[in-house]
């Protein structure tokens, strides 16, 4: 394993990019934190001395380190260090290809008093602690991670990402595209995208009232022509091309997708939904209790004159309407392209998908344990190094 990860290094000239920033000996330390990442899937300082008595190291005469050397590295590693090496990093990149860089952001809850860029926020899982979010981008060509950046925690998808446009910009990446989730689906995202001429793949969450809509004027066309067909992956797909709002300036390509399988999954999930909707209302009846969405999306509520529940009718044409749409999805293009292509493109995306599940477990990064900014931040570098 040592030398798979050596050879990586070497390859990527990592070693030459961080001595230039850190000097020679910190280098060997630095390479061999991010190598007890990968090896022991661990990220506590406290047993780096063990892992560092029974493993090769990257430092001069395979020295070992105490922990409490590793924290005082960590916590002495400053903001010129780290972004010096990003920005080295992404100088060896060729900026003259086309290439289309793939973005995701997760968050991660925090606790430490000291670290001063934690807010509270949106967290994917809310434990009632304030978090800082990290993005990262991936080369989607080379499935190589090009950068990441560290956000408060108050700051949504939307907003994040256009700090993560002007940052790629600045490291020179001008022939790019983005692929990005449905999380960063909105006019202003779009908008500022074409002002910077840069194209995009998105996923849109099938109920979008817009591809709704296409859904049901293209159900039945597509889902079992063999030319619609994308071998390998068992769906079927086609492009219509449209404007996403009124007021857009341009068309875009809109690709439908129908997966049977998508289909039988959603629709399991949409009749369990239904029928727990129907158990809390009929323990609801003689209650004066008011129900909101998805209730009221699928269901007519009746009340007495002291506003208490009477009973509940099925919107059966409702019902049945969202049955139709299960299956289905849609991505959007800027450029004009197959729906293969595009479905490729976003299937691709898949690899930043896994790049965060592997830095919250594989990495065992689900907790930074550490107190301070600084020491957060170093760590983060560490994992980058590792994810590349």
């Amino acid at each position: 394993t040592f030398l798979v990860i050596q050879k990586i290094l070497n390859r990527y000239k990592l070693p030459e990019i961080l001595e230039k920033y850190l000097g020679k000996k910190e280098t060997g330390l630095f390479l061999d934190l991010a190598a007890y990442s990968l090896i022991s899937e661990n990220n506590a300082a406290q047993y780096y001395p063990s892992y560092a008595y029974s493993h090769p190291l990257f430092t001069k005469q395979m020295h070992i380190y105490s922990d409490s050397k590793v924290s005082d590295f960590l916590a002495g590693l400053t903001d010129d260090q780290r972004i010096g090496f990003v920005n080295g990093w992404n100088e060896n990149r060729d900026h003259r290809e086309k290439i289309y860089i793939s973005y995701d952001s997760t968050n991660k809850n925090c606790q430490a008093g000291d670290v001063d860029f934690v807010e509270f926020g949106k967290a994917k899982v809310d434990l009632g602690l304030p978090i800082f979010n990290v993005g990262l981008a991936m080369d989607q060509n080379n499935r190589i991670p090009l950068f990441y950046e560290l956000y408060p925690g108050s700051i949504n998808d939307v907003s994040q990402f256009k700090f993560m446009v002007d940052k790629a910009v600045g490291y020179g990446y001008k022939n790019i595209g983005f692929i990005i989730d449905r999380g960063y689906f909105c006019k202003a995202n779009i908008r500022y995208m074409d002002e910077k001429n840069y194209g995009f793949v998105m996923m849109v969450k099938g109920c979008k009232p817009l591809v709704c809509a296409i859904i049901d004027e293209h159900r039945g066309t597509f889902e079992t022509r063999r030319a619609c067909s994308i071998a390998g992956h068992h769906i079927h797909g086609t492009t219509v091309k449209r404007k996403l709002f009124p007021d857009d300036e341009r068309e875009r390509y809109l690709h439908l997708f129908f997966s049977p399988v998508k289909m039988m999954k959603e629709r399991c999930r949409l009749e369990d939904e239904i029928e727990q909707m129907q158990r809390l209302i009929e323990r609801s009846v003689g209650q004066q209790i008011t129900f909101g969405e998805p209730h009221t999306r699928f269901f007519d509520f009746l009340y007495d004159d002291e506003g208490r529940l009477v009973t509940a009718l099925e919107k059966t044409e409702a019902v049945e309407k969202e049955l139709e749409r299960c299956g289905y999805f849609c991505i959007v293009t800027s450029d004009n392209m197959s729906a293969q292509d595009a479905y490729l493109l976003y299937y691709g995306r898949d690899a930043s998908e896994k790049l965060f599940r592997a830095d919250k477990t594989f990495l065992g990064s689900k907790t930074a344990r550490v107190h301070s900014a600084r020491s957060v931040k170093a760590k983060m570098l560490v994992e980058f190094i590792a994810l590349i």
